[in-house]
């Protein structure tokens, strides 16, 4: 029964959805769910399945989705504290927040993002406003939102056990106060999760006896000595804050003053959105959920007249059509109206198993659609001439063949083609299908998801079904197929590319670095399979060792890998201080809470040797050695598309980050080796980071330092600390070290005073010298600001662009970070440009052509190669020349860049 049925409401009442409390509840519900490719969508679908029950069942006619907005709110000038105990949003549930806002848009729904307050500040405010008029149903469960409740505003959680329904009566009942003095109950309990202490030993109970004798916090202070003196003597010293604290628990009833009731109509759902969604994040058991609410509001709107074009029903114009139904046709008699909204029709296409079976295509455009993954359709159409005009009159539809065949057999008839469009050119490299087909450095090939990365590097997903949902509404009329679609796209981001001056650093950087990464993916790199048994025996035992110290020291035994346990033998049995709770309400045992104890408790730092330890055991030891091949050699996979600075980054396994430093950094680092009969050469840049800011601020006491060959961060310790080079200590150099790289990222006194366990008042002066002697840093990072203000985006020395739109923001957490991400995108961005051109330039040199040297590595700034014995010191020399002549779209630096190079049979001794 529909709840205006079951609170006997006269008039339709108006939804107002926490849409932020259901979003987390739907993550952390179903962490697991997920995409083909990994991509989470746990909350995604938990939340449209909610979405469409409330829709279906309720048929709202006004509806407001209301999510929380990012940064601090009024309620961080009141306490500062406020919410200091959360934990940063996870990044699984980032990735859906933006599918989620066009999820709720598509169900027809407004969505509103606060600003300078919560979500629930903004459910107060409409939920006052409006129901003088009409009934209002808060959705949610958060307990701040009963204070709302009144004779016509309900809350609703749906999403509950037991579809919890409270009334302003309810709640009177259950907790002997009215809802307007909720805010006063909650400023003597506290909430943990938001950080607000209230009064220490005063709980539900208490709190209940106190308000049957007092009405209000001004009641309790001026009736003090009615109460009875055990509530007297815990809330003595105590009541201010809690007035404090009532502040914090009030809901505001001024904001969304712009909201209109028209704003919050409930529209027709958009079914080819919808379509899009479902594809793109493969919400199959979402669909006939969908189709009940478009035939509700269908038959509701006109029983007669359907609301949707029927589907393409084109048939392929060849006979030999593949004998399997388009997906649509099987679904034909069901009338399946989100398959008729398909933005990209599947149509019948050509099966072909032979060569013979496809047309001409030398010089011609082929497209070429496939995942990579065993079992899944790969398409191939043939079009004309590739033409950059994406303007150009359109060509005849092309014949799109489905390839029933093993995807390597393409490899010879693919030789001869003019332009290869696809969607991933390293997926199709590593399977053999385009092994004859790039013939010189620069292969003429569209890559979609390169292509769209450079464009927008902050998206994440740039697989095929992501592209297809984002481009396939607006193209529908000019295309028939995956591949007319595909060739579409193409066209469109290859004049983006330009518009951008992103053209050349996609041909000449990233294309063309393709081929390099997909060999070194298959040429993998050799380990020792005995070191690393040896090494896993000793860790091992030392973990066991530890183990037991730890238990020994602490009084009693628990599991160290449960953080629970841990917490609870840290905090209740040892009494530590816990500085930070987790967001389920725990005392946080995470590696930053740990090292800030260090020092205070043996067990403490027994505990983190152990977790060194145990991520060495867990993450390298003992599984790297099970993911070798039949020769002995690691592969992993190389992210091009990773970032949004441009530095690759390496999964499945991780080689990027192999410990380096210390005895257990260089012991792993041996385990890794060279093939029989030949050395490993190992090329670092030196402060490569350092010296791109020194070329890009100019400034001269880092130019000068650089051409002079100095030790960098000892001529800055001396600057900082006042004192002649020569008389620098270790530790002053290694602080030093620390302002030089932190500053490049943006580091504040706080993190500052962590790193070099000092006083926030000594790093905000170290900071302050820092920039007093280095001028020219202070002048280009706030030009590196204005420039980004002034045209939305920076670049890096080879052209990358990073776009932040946060720039402009109010928010001054949300400018923070744009502003650091500016400047990180110029240094570390264009350290990385300077890596891959010096890849590029390894890889198509002549001269270690000729030695047989072989890149195995990239790690950040170093490169790792595979040589003969006999060509080692020739190979490492010319490797280093190579790296120090690069210079960036054809300048050099204001700087030399220096290079640090080795050989050995192991990392470690060429490292």
């Amino acid at each position: 029964m529909p709840l205006k049925d079951r609170l006997n409401l006269a008039a339709d009442p108006i939804f107002l959805m926490d849409g932020s409390a259901f979003i987390y509840r739907g993550f952390f519900a179903n962490q697991n769910l997920r995409r083909s490719d990994g991509f989470p969508t746990g909350a995604l679908v938990l939340l449209t399945r909610l979405l469409l029950r409330i829709l279906c069942k309720e048929k709202p006619r006004h509806l407001l989705f209301i999510r929380d907005g990012k940064g601090k709110n009024f309620r961080h000038e009141i306490y500062p504290l406020y919410k200091a105990n959360r934990e940063a949003m996870p990044e699984d549930l980032v990735m859906q927040l933006d599918p989620i806002e066009r999820m709720v848009r598509a169900l027809g729904l407004n969505l509103e993002i606060s600003q300078g307050c919560e979500a629930d500040d903004c459910i107060a405010s409409l939920a006052a406003r409006f129901s003088a008029e009409h009934p209002v149903i808060i959705v949610g469960g958060d307990k701040d939102l009963k204070q709302c409740l009144s004779r016509r505003v309900f809350l609703w959680d749906p999403a509950g056990k037991d579809e919890n329904l409270i009334t302003e009566t309810d709640f009177r009942d259950e907790n002997g106060v009215s809802p307007a003095q909720w805010p006063d109950v909650q400023a003597l309990l506290g909430d943990t999760s938001d950080n607000i202490p209230g009064v220490p030993g005063i709980g539900p109970k208490a709190a209940k006896q106190i308000f049957e004798v007092c009405s209000s916090l001004e009641e309790i202070r001026a009736g003090f000595s009615r109460l009875p003196p055990k509530f007297r003597s815990k809330l003595c010293g105590h009541l201010d804050k809690a007035f404090i604290w009532r502040r914090l628990t009030t809901l505001s009833l001024t904001v969304c003053a712009d909201m209109t009731l028209e704003g919050m109509l409930v529209r027709p759902i958009n079914a080819l959105e919808c379509r899009s969604l479902t594809d793109e994040f493969e919400l199959v058991v979402l669909r006939r959920e969908m189709e009940n609410l478009l035939r509700l509001q269908q038959s509701a709107a006109s029983p007669e007249t359907p609301a949707l074009p029927p589907p393409n029903r084109e048939k392929s114009a060849t006979k030999n059509t593949t004998k399997r139904p388009a997906p649509h046709a099987r679904k034909e008699k069901q009338t399946n109206l989100l398959d008729m909204a398909d933005p990209t029709p599947t149509l019948p296409a050509t099966e072909a198993s032979a060569l013979a079976d496809l047309p001409y295509c030398v010089d011609r455009t082929v497209v070429l659609l496939w995942s990579g993954v065993t079992g899944e359709p790969l398409r191939i159409a043939v079009g004309g001439a590739w033409r950059d005009d994406q303007h150009a009159p359109a060509t005849a539809p092309l014949q799109e063949f489905a390839w029933a065949a093993d995807p390597t057999t393409l490899a010879p008839w693919l030789s001869g083609a003019g332009r290869l469009v696809c969607t991933d050119f390293k997926i199709l490299l590593r399977n053999g299908i385009c092994r004859a087909y790039p013939s010189c450095a620069s292969p003429p090939c569209f890559d979609l998801g390169l292509a769209a990365w450079l464009l927008n590097p902050e998206d994440n997903d740039y697989s095929w079904p992501r592209l297809k949902a984002r481009f396939g509404a607006g193209l529908q009329r000019d295309t028939v197929g995956p591949a007319g679609l595909a060739l579409a796209v193409a066209k469109i981001l290859q004049t983006r590319l330009v518009q951008n001056n992103l053209d050349g650093l996609y041909a000449e950087m990233e294309l063309t670095l393709t081929p390099v990464l997909a060999a070194m993916e298959e040429r993998g790199v050799a380990i020792d399979a005995t070191a690393f048994q040896t090494f896993l025996v000793d860790v091992q035992t030392e973990i066991n060792n530890l183990t037991a110290k730890i238990y020994s020291t602490a009084g009693t035994s628990f599991n160290l890998r449960s953080a629970r346990q841990l917490g609870e033998t840290l905090f209740n049995v040892l009494h530590l201080p816990a500085s930070r709770k987790t967001r389920g309400g725990q005392a946080s045992t995470s590696q930053e809470t740990l090292e800030k104890l260090a020092g205070r408790h043996t067990v403490v730092d027994l505990v983190l040797q152990f977790r060194k330890l145990e991520k060495i055991r867990s993450t390298y030891l003992e599984p790297l050695p099970r993911l070798v091949d039949q020769a002995g050699r690691l592969h992993t996979t190389f992210n091009q598309k990773g970032t949004a600075t441009g530095r690759l980054s390496s999964s499945n396994p991780n080689l990027q980050n192999i410990p380096v430093r210390g005895t257990l950094g260089k012991r792993m680092r041996a385990s890794f080796i060279a093939a029989p009969a030949h050395t490993l050469v190992c090329a670092d840049y030196s402060q490569i980071e350092l010296r791109v800011l020194a070329h890009m601020s100019q400034d001269a006491t880092l130019l000068d330092a650089f051409h002079n060959n100095e030790d960098i961060h000892a001529r800055t310790a001396a600057l900082i600390y006042d004192l002649p080079q020569d008389k620098v200590s270790r530790d002053e150099r290694r602080n030093a070290k620390t302002i030089n790289f932190g500053l490049i990222y943006g580091m504040g006194a706080q993190k500052l005073a962590r790193d070099l366990k000092i006083a926030a008042a000594e790093a905000k002066d170290f900071i302050a010298r820092y920039f007093a002697h280095l001028t020219g840093l202070k002048a280009f990072y706030d030009n590196v600001e204005r420039l980004a203000k002034q045209q939305g985006f920076v670049s890096t020395l080879g052209g990358r662009r990073r776009f932040l739109p946060s720039i402009h923001s109010a928010n001054d957490q949300a400018f923070a970070l744009a502003r650091r991400q500016a400047i990180n995108t110029m240094i570390q961005g264009s350290a990385a440009d300077i890596i891959k051109l010096a890849m590029l330039a390894v890889d198509n040199d002549t001269e270690l052509a000729s030695m047989h040297a072989h890149l195995l590595l990239q790690v950040h700034d170093e490169l790792l190669l595979e040589v003969p014995e006999e060509k080692a010191q020739a190979a490492g020399a010319r490797t280093a020349a190579l790296m120090a002549a690069v210079a960036p779209a054809g300048a050099e630096l204001s700087v030399p860049l220096a290079v640090d190079w080795g050989v050995g049979r192991n990392w470690a001794e060429a490292h």
